[in-house]
């Protein structure tokens, strides 16, 4: 008959194995959190106007204070990087806040039944409207260089694609692309839609916004495009 071997309990390693656990229950945590790190952004180009949007004292020069304001603005709003610096992609949010409920309040944008994109270059702005109601918020764009405008007038919507390349710019991707004159066409961007002069006449636009208004408009919808690009 084989005999039954009965092996002890490891209860040394048992006991173990459960302090391991318990380590650190009971202890006490700091709840003081982890201070934010030194704000050192230099004076940015748009120094005073974000100076002047934060109420902040308005003197074109950046000291801590300011750099900390700034920084708190780009982190509520998702600009990346959020350092405190006063560039062109912090200074054009504060422009869409501002415009975002009623961009059109200078009546620049024709009012008509249909949907009706408007473009705004001089404030590098697009919106949706139809019957005087903004069915499309206004969100920030960047057209056409200097010797590749984006073309003023009226224009249609002739063509989407949702997934397109540009064939004269390296095969450029072109997502969310609308076609308005042409080989220009609204479409979303990777990447930093502030990086660079202008586009090369297209009205571009970040990936979500593209998004959304290739959601908005389709074939058939006018286009109306007026005004400057800043020199910017």
């Amino acid at each position: 008959m084989t005999a039954l071997i009965r092996r002890r309990p490891r209860v040394p390693i048992l006991v173990a194995a459960l302090a391991a656990l318990l380590v650190g229950v009971g202890a006490p945590t700091s709840s003081a959190a982890a201070p934010a790190p030194a704000c050192t952004a230099d004076t940015g180009p748009y120094q005073w106007e974000l100076e002047q949007y934060l109420h902040l004292p308005a003197d074109g020069r950046q000291s801590e204070a300011d750099c900390v304001a700034i920084r708190a603005f780009q982190e509520r709003n998702g600009i990346v990087p959020a350092d405190g610096f006063a560039g062109l992609a912090t200074y054009r949010a504060t422009l869409v806040i501002e415009e975002r409920r009623a961009p059109n309040k200078k009546g620049e944008c024709p009012t008509r039944q249909e949907r009706l994109v408007c473009v705004d270059l001089g404030r590098q702005l697009l919106w949706v409207q139809r019957g005087g109601q903004v069915v499309y918020p206004a969100v920030a764009v960047r057209t056409g260089r200097w010797g590749q405008q984006t073309r003023n007038g009226w224009h249609e919507i002739t063509e989407r694609r949702i997934d397109d390349h540009s064939e004269l710019y390296d095969n450029a991707p072109m997502p969310y692309a609308q076609y308005f004159s042409g080989g220009q066409a609204f479409h979303g961007v990777y990447g930093d839609l502030f990086n660079g002069g202008g586009s090369a006449g297209c009205i571009n636009l970040r990936l979500p916004d593209a998004q959304l208004l290739w959601n908005t408009v389709d074939v058939g919808d006018a286009v109306f495009i007026w005004g400057r690009k800043p020199a910017t």
